[in-house]
Parts: C-alpha cells; sequence; structure tokens
C-alpha cells in the first residue's frame, strides 16, 4: 500500500512540475512576442528561464527545444530593452555590448532547433516571430561580423557570420563568408565544413551589381537592384551608373576544398572534388582553372597545360577569364605564363587597369632578379662588365615598369598601392622630377 501511495506521489509531483514548467513557458513566449520590454520583463524572463530549466527533462525534445532558445534568448531580449532608450538608440554600437560570438552562435544554433522541430511537428509556436526577428537581428550582427574581422579576430567573425546563416537559410553569401573568415583565421577544418556545405547547395554566387558614384563623397555605391540606381541616378544624388557582374565562385570554393585536402596528404581526394563539380557544371571555367591550378600545385605539369588550353578553346577573347589565368599562374610563381597571359588580357581589353599592375609586378620580379645577380658578382673586371650589363639590363626593366604603373595610375586613378610602387621605381631610376611630383601628390 505504501508503495502505491509513494508511485502516486511521484506521479503528482512530475504533474505538478510539469504544469509548473508549461506555464513559465507561456510567460516566457509572452515576453519574448512583446514589441516593446521594460526592465520588469527583462527580470521576469530571468527568472522564467531558472524556474523551467530544472523542471524539463532531458528526455523531452520538445521542452529541451524551446528551453535551451528562451536560455539562449536572454542576451538578445536585455539588448531589446536596452535599446529602446533613446540614450543607447544614437549608437547602433551600444547593441553590441549584449553580444560575444559564442552567445550568438549558442542562440542561432537553438532557434535553428526550434525551426527543424516545428517544421518536423507542424507546430508553428515559434517559428514566425524567430524569422521576424531575424530579419530585425541581421544588421547589427552583419555589423558586428564585420568589427570582428577589422580586429583581424577572423574566427569569430567566421562564427557569427555562419550564425546569421543559421538564422536565414536563404541567406547562402554569409555561409561563403564565413567559410573564407575562417580560411583567414587558419580555421581549416571549419572552413572544409562550410565549404562543404555550399558544393551540397551548389551555391554559385554569380549576380549582378548596380553600382553608381556618389555625389557627396565620390564614393562608388552598390544599390541592391537595378530600380533603386536609377532612381538615385534621376534624383541627381549619384552619377555614372555602371553595371557589373560577378562570376561564379564555384572554382574558388573548390579549389580551396582541394587545397584543404592536399594540406591533409588527401590529394586524391581533391582531385575527385574537382571532376565532380566539373561533370555537375561542365561550362564553369572557373572550376577548371581551380582544376589546373591542383595539377600546377603536384608538379603535373603535363595535365596543367592541356586544362589551361581547354579553358583558352572555350573563349579564347574573353579578357578576364585570360587576365585570371594570369593571376593564377603568378599565384604559382609561373611569372613567364604569367606575363603572358596578362599581355595577352591587355590585347583584347587595352583598359583592363589590374593587367597592367599586375605586369608591372611580374616585371619588378625580374628587376630584382638581376639586382641579386648584381649583389652576387666581384670586383674583378670581368665581374665588373656583367655588372654594367645586368645594371643595363635592370634599368630597362626598371623603366617598363614606369610605362606600365603610369598606365595603371592613369586608368585607376585611386589605385593607391600602384602609385606608391611607382614612386618607389621613381626614386629608383633618379626620376627626380616625377618623384617630386606623385611624392607630394600621394602626402595629401
Amino acid at each position: 500500500m505504501k508503495r502505491k501511495y509513494s508511485i502516486l506521489a511521484t506521479a503528482l509531483l512530475i504533474s505538478i512540475g510539469a504544469f509548473a514548467q508549461k506555464n513559465e513557458f507561456k510567460t516566457l513566449k509572452k515576453i519574448y512576442e512583446k514589441e516593446k520590454l521594460s526592465q520588469k520583463d527583462v527580470l521576469n524572463f530571468k527568472a522564467g528561464v531558472a524556474t523551467a530549466a530544472p523542471l524539463v527533462s532531458s528526455t523531452n525534445e520538445e521542452d529541451t527545444v524551446y528551453l535551451n532558445f528562451y536560455k539562449a534568448s536572454v542576451p538578445f531580449i536585455e539588448m531589446t530593452e536596452a535599446m529602446s532608450k533613446p540614450e543607447n538608440q544614437a549608437d547602433s554600437k551600444n547593441a553590441l555590448k549584449f553580444f560575444t560570438p559564442a552567445k550568438i552562435a549558442d542562440f542561432s544554433n537553438s532557434a535553428n532547433s526550434v525551426l527543424v522541430y516545428e517544421k518536423k511537428s507542424g507546430k508553428d509556436v515559434l517559428s514566425e516571430k524567430i524569422q521576424e526577428l531575424s530579419i530585425a537581428y541581421k544588421p547589427t550582427l552583419l555589423s558586428y561580423a564585420i568589427s570582428l574581422g577589422d580586429q583581424k579576430r577572423f574566427s569569430d567573425a567566421s562564427a557569427i557570420l555562419y550564425a546569421i546563416y543559421q538564422l536565414d537559410l536563404t541567406d547562402k553569401e554569409k555561409l561563403y563568408y564565413a567559410a573564407n573568415y575562417a580560411i583567414s583565421g587558419n580555421d581549416y577544418k571549419t572552413a572544409l565544413e562550410y565549404y562543404m556545405l555550399l558544393k551540397n547547395i551548389d551555391y554559385s554566387g554569380e549576380k549582378t551589381n548596380y553600382l553608381a558614384v556618389s555625389k557627396a563623397n565620390d564614393n562608388v555605391e552598390y544599390f541592391t537592384n537595378k530600380e533603386g540606381r536609377d532612381k538615385a541616378v534621376k534624383i541627381g544624388t549619384h552619377i555614372t551608373p555602371t553595371t557589373e557582374k560577378e562570376a561564379s565562385k564555384r572554382g574558388e570554393i573548390y579549389k580551396n576544398i582541394a587545397l584543404i585536402l592536399i594540406s591533409e596528404g588527401k590529394t586524391e581526394e581533391a582531385k575527385s572534388a574537382i571532376l565532380e563539380a566539373r561533370k555537375v557544371n561542365p561550362d564553369d571555367t572557373s572550376l577548371i582553372m581551380s582544376q589546373a591550378d591542383i595539377y600546377l600545385k603536384t608538379n603535373d605539369m603535363k595535365t596543367y597545360a592541356a586544362l589551361i588550353s581547354e579553358v583558352l578553346e572555350k573563349d579564347p577573347t574573353n579578357a578576364d577569364l585570360v587576365y585570371n589565368l594570369g593571376v593564377v599562374s603568378g599565384q604559382n610563381k609561373d611569372n613567364r605564363n604569367a606575363e603572358t597571359y596578362y599581355l595577352r588580357a591587355i590585347e583584347l581589353n587595352p583598359n583592363m587597369a589590374n593587367a597592367y599592375f599586375n605586369l608591372s609586378a611580374v616585371r619588378i620580379d625580374d628587376a630584382q632578379g638581376l639586382l641579386d645577380q648584381m649583389n652576387k658578382l666581384g670586383t674583378s673586371a670581368a665581374d665588373n662588365k656583367k655588372y654594367d650589363i645586368l645594371k643595363t639590363k635592370r634599368d630597362e626593366t626598371l623603366h617598363d615598369v614606369v610605362i606600365l604603373l603610369e598606365k595603371t595610375v592613369n586608368l585607376d586613378g585611386k589605385n593607391r598601392v600602384a602609385k606608391e610602387v611607382l614612386l618607389t621605381v621613381y626614386k629608383a631610376l633618379e626620376m627626380k622630377e616625377k618623384s617630386k611630383a606623385l611624392d607630394a601628390e600621394l602626402s595629401k
């Protein structure tokens, strides 16, 4: 008999606990969905989370999902209340005081768990509100990610961008940049995970950008659509409308997957990844270039040459494509091929500033090679003669660099790096008048 009473008592306690926990969830949901929060709401929310936590069974998926979400929402509840005050609204950075990368990751993981659970169960308790708030929070989170990147906290910036992606799976671009930040932070394991996700969703990143120059500051500004850009030009706030297409990023994504795999000693897996991508996207030349890059890195020059020929056969008059081949060659210290491609790109498009600039870098390498030879010579008559011959060649090469850099600056007056390199070459050639004028310009 006593045993029956014990069972009944236990059942009664569980029932009372479940009832109390459900009440707390109702309170938490009510506060979470408020448009405007008071300090009292924040305190009640925290108290509700603390009360509900010991009442939730780890074996109950529904309750665990919602409890974890409400726990992770505490910083956002605090932020919402704080940012409702006029003194905090003056600076959006005040919102960032409530965040850490770990807290944001916790929130996005728990929010995503709610979305997955409610889709599976057919319920919509919080999904709509989460999606609304995700849109509202996105600019703040993006600003936070950018600030972390500026501080060179690349892994943290990557985590924030991934959190944004989790909150809005249609925003695939944030996953792409999360992967890139992970690479910058040398977190190759995370980068590979994100790149594989991009591969699996077949992200290309191809899009059209609409630009115009602001009359207010002479900066080129991006517009989300053609209509917005054209309207700005029509009302006179912007001038010089242009349109640019962003090429497919598949090649870069698969190349980075391959490079990480190669660094792990998985060369054959890297080659297979590129082959798989090419089967799905046979006309994507960026993938062929990435495949060529792998074979170049593994010193398979025969296959590399064949792939480069394949790229050129597909689109021999595409200046951007030929230029990119020059970049690939340059990155792999293949300066002679890089020079050939840059010259061909200039032939196809004489106004391609980057081609002139990159070709100047190749010629500067050549000049440095000549200088290294000069420095190794002795003081004998024969060596002095060789020195003079090499110096003449070096000066001729540097004069070529001057021509290329001056052309770069004429085409792209905002390229400060080109101007700084040009100033250095002017000084090396003792071109005093030009050096003085450019130095004055850069000092402004």
